[in-house]
């Protein structure tokens, strides 16, 4: 991956469009970026991560950390623009964030939605083309084209030495989550939990299995029958076993194969019982049997005899019964005719009711009439009658038309009013619309300046908030810059302090190395065993404690020194945009700025209160005006149409008026039209009276008929019959049911008699009777007994075979379940020692090592290996890195170990005995080999551009300029590396470098090359 050219618009400290020229600078292969604290160099790295991943690094990436710039125009959108080749493809990425925005109409600000575009450039035309313009697209191609994720891209390309000097000395655990990240050794931690799971659930399916097999043993020992289970002198009870147990299995079976041979024992003796029983209860079912029967025959016989006598004293009842029943079979002949008189009889005494009745209304005149005579009457009387209704009708209606022409001349006097109301109010509208479309006018002109006089007042509000705290942050600066001097004499005095005792112990350290020294142990230095003439310890010897307590003084020093020059920039960046907000102007002067545009504001919003009001009156003073025109139209509609109905009633009315004028002046004196109704209602009731009259008449006249001719037929049937009289027949007669209940009762007489016949002549009965009398009692106590026998002794059969069932299905289910979990057993046992192993928990991983540690000790023993050949370089063959798996101490984490070899001394030293500047080198070194490792993890992806960030400032000029051999050594495999530092001496030693400048408006990049030094 090379990096060509990198365009920044309003990207974190840079206001406006900043351009980089990264083959340029990769010309001299070894380039420096500079600037001073807080003036963007980490922003640039932070848009080339964010062109390729659409995020920045580490703790940047939260999302309350804005990437657009404070100092930018609010039209000029944030955007980065990266061009580079990877993949041997020359690709532009260009990101934009999601942003706040001025509204192209009206006042505010909107939001835009980040945009993302890739084109890629064509070799032959060297033109560009779009590829795609999704997010999640442009991901994709860029994963598989860089090879790596964004934190092993921060780690490779943009490499941090505080990381790494952390990462030299971090504990085991540390170190696992950065190697962790770097080399997504996920996959072998899920292979341990995988395991983990698997271990758990094969012991969980081994301890169901084990539950199940003691339920079973459970259910085994409550099957058994009672007794049947002694424990004997070394048995071992399932009760006293345990799920896991590998004897459990065992155990639950010898038992229950113990229990089935006790229950077939229990089942032989209780068959025997059972048919012991069974042969008793028959005899005395056979006893109870015959003596019931006998006791039955003999009650049988006493009732017969008894029944038969009390039959014999009712013979008269039943002869008397017999005659009864023939007569009323006789007079049914005759109940045809009977009820036919009877009928007839009825009729025509209600007819003649009806006809008294519907005479009686008649005059005096007609009570005697007959039916010919009222019809005829009837008839000419609803003649009348029709003539009477007509001219009521035409009389009604006359004066339904008076009062609805009465009603039209109400209604067109109201609707006049109305108009002449309407045409008042309309008068004036003219005027009046005028004043209010005024009114509304100037109330919307005030609102709209109360708005800019508002704009105009918080501007001149946040430029006094401004002034004052920029008052307040001036007396703060000087406070910090004190407070920094003072913190640069302690760091001074502490570095001093440190640097000679460390020059007095190194004079000494002859006498140091001499007091280690035991006789017959071979010298460090010279490896010799004998010891001559060791050099004595001189007063004052300053000893490895006292050393590195002054460096441990010299470097909290020179924190504070630190904290205090962050401090002090933090406050004067501050300072510099509270100043770039007041535009230099003084606080009292903005005072004194803000109280009229304070009091303008207020007017404006006084006089733009009354818009509402204002809109409001015009709007409803233009509704009713619109109903008045409404109003007005809708009377002349109603009285042109009020015209033409009144006109047209007027002459209905005229001609209605001949129609009932002379019914209404005939009868009792002219009574008007009450007198019509009267007559009419008089005609109608005197036609209905003579109708129901003639139709009363005839029909009494046609019932004596009928009557006459039933009598005589009533007469001959009662004679045919045998009867005297017709009366005598009716007395004869009986109801259906009657009879029916009389032939039943001599039907079960006969049938009484014959049945007591058949028993009293019945041969077993006579027997019995003469036979001794049974006891049906003591037989069924007997029978009762002999039941109760057999039913216990089934019952206990019963249980017997059910257990013996039982026990077996127990049993065949106790073989199955210990068949079944045998191999559940063995993979449970092979299971836990794999997981065990994988995470170090078992005897046989010596290093409590987990399989995720073991991937990263062999990736860690690669980076060292890396790292060491550049070390070796920058360290002028004194020091290399190496690896340790040594056992961990307190169950910590084992095989993430790193050493740092001294050939000097031909020993492996802790990486915390490292001073600053050697501490730096192997770092970088670390960091280097690091990324060898990782680039080749992530598919040999060539790196061909790489920024080292800070840390330079430790070391002394030797070891500077093997670092920057190292470096520049780079350049033969065709890389770029960008040292981003502030330290001066850099200046003189790269020429290519980017400068970043910080102004008040923003930050700005300049390329330079500088005459390499001699």
């Amino acid at each position: 991956m090379r990096l060509h050219r990198l365009t920044l618009t309003a990207f974190g400290p840079f206001a406006a469009t900043e351009r980089v020229d990264f083959d340029r600078l990769s010309a001299a292969g070894l380039f420096l970026l500079h600037g001073p604290t807080g003036a963007g160099k980490t922003s640039i790295l932070d848009a080339v991560c964010y062109a390729l991943y659409a995020s920045v690094p580490g703790a940047r990436q939260s999302g309350a950390v804005s990437l657009r710039s404070d100092h930018a125009d609010p039209g000029t959108p944030t955007e980065v623009v990266l061009d580079l080749t990877v993949g041997g493809r020359r690709l532009e990425i260009t990101r934009r964030p999601e942003q706040e925005r001025p509204k192209r109409r009206g006042t505010g600000t909107t939001r835009d939605r980040a945009r993302s575009v890739l084109r890629e450039r064509d070799h032959a035309t060297g033109e560009w083309r779009a590829l795609s313009g999704s997010h999640q697209e442009i991901a994709e191609e860029l994963g598989l084209l860089l090879g790596m994720s964004r934190d092993q891209f921060c780690q490779v390309v943009l490499l941090p030495q505080g990381d790494f000097a952390r990462f030299l000395r971090a504990g085991a655990e540390d170190r696992a989550k950065l190697l962790g990240r770097l080399f997504d050794t996920r996959r072998f931690a899920a292979a341990e939990a995988r395991l983990a799971e698997l271990r758990a659930a094969a012991a969980q399916r081994v301890r169901t299995g084990d539950e199940r097999l003691l339920a079973t043993a459970h259910r085994v020992q409550q099957a058994a029958p009672r007794g049947a289970l002694p424990e004997a002198p070394g048995d071992v009870a399932p009760g006293d076993l345990a799920p896991g147990d590998p004897h459990l299995a065992d155990a639950v079976l010898a038992r229950a194969a113990q229990a089935r041979c006790a229950a077939r024992e229990f089942r032989d003796i209780a068959a025997l019982a059972l048919h012991a029983a069974e042969e008793g209860h028959a005899a005395a079912q056979a006893h109870h049997d015959a003596t019931a029967e006998r006791a039955r025959l003999q009650r049988a016989h006493a009732e017969a005899r008894s029944r038969a006598d009390a039959l014999a004293l009712r013979a008269p009842e039943r002869e008397e019964t017999r005659a009864l029943l023939a007569r009323a079979r006789a007079a049914d002949a005759v109940a045809p005719a009977l009820a036919l008189r009877e009928g007839a009889e009825a009729e025509h005494r209600e007819a003649a009711r009806a006809e008294r009745a519907a005479r009686a209304p008649l005059p005096p005149e007609l009570a005697e009439a007959p039916a010919a005579a009222l019809a005829e009457r009837e008839r000419a009387t609803r003649e009348r009658l029709g003539a009477l209704t007509a001219a009521r009708r035409a009389e009604e209606r006359a004066a339904d038309l008076t009062a609805e022409l009465d009603r039209l001349a109400t209604e067109a006097a109201a609707d006049a009013a109305l108009l002449a109301d309407a045409e008042r109010r309309l008068a004036p509208w003219p005027e009046e619309h005028a004043r209010l479309t005024e009114r509304a006018a100037r109330a919307e002109r005030a609102t709209a300046e109360a708005e800019r006089a508002a704009e105009r007042l918080a501007r001149a509000r946040e430029r006094l908030a401004a002034a004052r705290h920029r008052d307040r942050l001036a007396a703060a600066v000087a406070d910090a810059e004190e407070r920094l001097l003072r913190a640069r004499e302690s760091a001074a005095d502490a570095a001093a302090h440190w640097l000679d005792l460390k020059e007095r112990r190194l004079r000494g350290i002859a006498a140091e190395l001499a007091a280690g020294l035991i006789p017959g142990r071979p010298c460090a230095v010279c490896g010799s065993p004998d010891h001559p003439d060791p050099t004595p310890q001189a007063d004052g010897h300053v000893d490895r404690a006292a050393e590195d307590a002054a460096l441990a003084a010299h470097r909290a020093a020179d924190e504070r020194r630190g904290a205090a020059d962050r401090a002090l920039a933090a406050v004067r960046a501050e300072l510099a945009a509270a100043e770039a907000a007041t535009g230099g102007d003084r606080a009292d002067e903005l005072a004194a700025a803000v109280a009229p545009l304070a009091d303008a504001e207020a007017a404006a919003r006084a006089e733009a209160a009354g818009a509402p009001a204002a809109q409001a009156a015009l709007a409803e003073a233009e509704r009713a005006h619109e109903r008045l025109v409404a109003l007005g139209h809708a009377i002349r509609r109603r009285t042109a149409a009020r015209a033409s109905r009144h006109e047209a009633l007027t002459a209905e009315r005229a001609a209605l008026r001949p129609e009932f004028a002379h019914e209404s002046t005939e009868g009792n004196g002219g009574g008007g039209r009450v007198g019509l109704a009267a007559r009419v209602a008089a005609a109608s009731r005197l036609a209905d009276a003579l109708a129901r009259a003639a139709s009363a008449a005839r029909a009494a006249e046609q019932s004596a008929d009928r009557l006459k001719q039933a009598d005589a037929t009533a007469a001959d049937a009662a004679y045919g019959a045998g009867f005297e009289t017709p009366g005598a027949a009716a007395d004869a007669l009986l109801t259906r049911a009657e009879q029916r209940a009389s032939q039943d009762r001599l039907d079960t007489w006969t049938a009484e008699e014959a049945s007591l016949a058949a028993v009293l002549t019945d041969p077993d009965t006579a027997a019995a009777a003469h036979a001794p009398p049974a006891d049906p009692v003591a037989a069924a106590a007997r029978l009762a007994a002999a039941t109760g026998r057999l039913r216990a002794a089934a019952a206990a059969e019963s249980a017997a075979t059910a257990r013996c069932a039982e026990l077996d299905a127990l049993g065949a289910r106790a073989a199955d379940d210990a068949a079944a979990l045998a191999p559940l057993r063995d993979e449970s046992r092979h299971i836990t020692r794999l997981a065990g192993l994988t995470a170090g928990t078992a005897p046989e991983n010596e290093y409590r090592m987990r399989l995720e540690t073991y991937v990263l000790a062999a990736r860690l023993e690669q980076v060292a290996s890396a790292a060491s050949v550049r070390l070796h370089r920058m360290s002028a063959g004194r020091y290399a890195l190496v690896h340790s798996d040594a056992r961990a101490a307190h169950r910590a984490r084992s095989g993430l170990g790193l050493r740092v070899m001294d050939s000097w001394t031909g020993r492996a030293r802790d990486t915390g005995s490292l001073s600053g500047g050697e501490s730096f080198f192997v770092s970088l070194a670390l960091a280097l080999g690091l990324a060898d490792v990782v680039a080749e993890e992530a598919g040999g992806r060539r790196l061909d551009t790489l920024f080292i960030d800070e840390g330079f400032g430790s070391l002394d000029e030797q070891s500077l300029d093997e670092v920057l051999d190292v470096l520049d050594g780079l350049r033969e495999h065709d890389r770029s590396v960008a040292i981003v530092s502030h330290v001066p001496d850099l200046r003189g030693r790269i020429p290519a470098q980017l400068q970043v400048l910080k102004t008040r408006r923003g930050s700005t990049v300049v390329h330079r090359a500088t005459p390499e030094a001699p």
